[in-house]
């Protein structure tokens, strides 16, 4: 009973995310390109990745409901409900959110690779090491006396940074041997 009344519906829906599989399949795909090209590290491709597929996941879930009756009207009063306790949330973890939007930021513009040796110009406490991970929330530098420093990257966009040496990593090991 339930597939006779809804079977437009659910036709509709069903192609909805089919398109949406396929948009996201390009999408992955270009994003996977231009981040190779440009020499941008797998772990943050993967990471863009899934926020293209929250991204048009979300979107599914905010169609769907139109597609089988749902009104402008009846869905304002849910959203605006969930958005204001997501919005109190998100408030009180407004630096994990900003860390977010810088590593977003910093994947489309980061001028510094994994294995560049940085400086980073803070006032109360200079940092300088190789870059050994970007990550969503931060930063990983290897210090010169082996120490992990874990940077935020929202402070990333906000100091100034020096290049000292381009990919650093690889110079330790141009004495001829292999890493394998």
């Amino acid at each position: 009973m339930f597939f006779e009344k809804y079977q437009l519906e659910l036709i509709t829906t069903g192609f909805l995310l089919l398109f949406l599989l396929v948009v996201r399949f390009i999408l992955i795909t270009l994003v996977t390109k231009i981040s190779r090209k440009n020499g941008i590290n797998l772990a943050r491709i993967h990471l863009m990745n899934r926020y293209i597929s929250v991204a048009l996941f979300l979107l599914a879930m905010l169609i769907i409901p139109f597609i089988f009756g749902s009104q402008f009207k009846d869905l304002a009063v849910v959203f605006s409900s969930i958005f204001a306790v997501i919005g109190i949330g998100l408030f009180a973890i407004w630096s994990i959110l900003s860390n977010i939007t810088s590593g977003i930021i910093m994947f489309f513009s980061f001028p510094y690779k994994v294995g560049d040796k940085i400086q980073i110009h803070d006032k109360d406490f200079p940092i300088e090491g190789i870059i050994e991970d970007i990550r969503a929330f931060q930063l990983h530098l290897r210090l010169d006396d082996g120490d992990l420093v874990t940077y935020p990257n929202n402070l990333m966009l906000q100091k100034a940074v020096t290049l000292i040496e381009k990919d650093a990593i690889e110079d330790e090991f141009d004495d001829g041997t292999d890493l394998i």
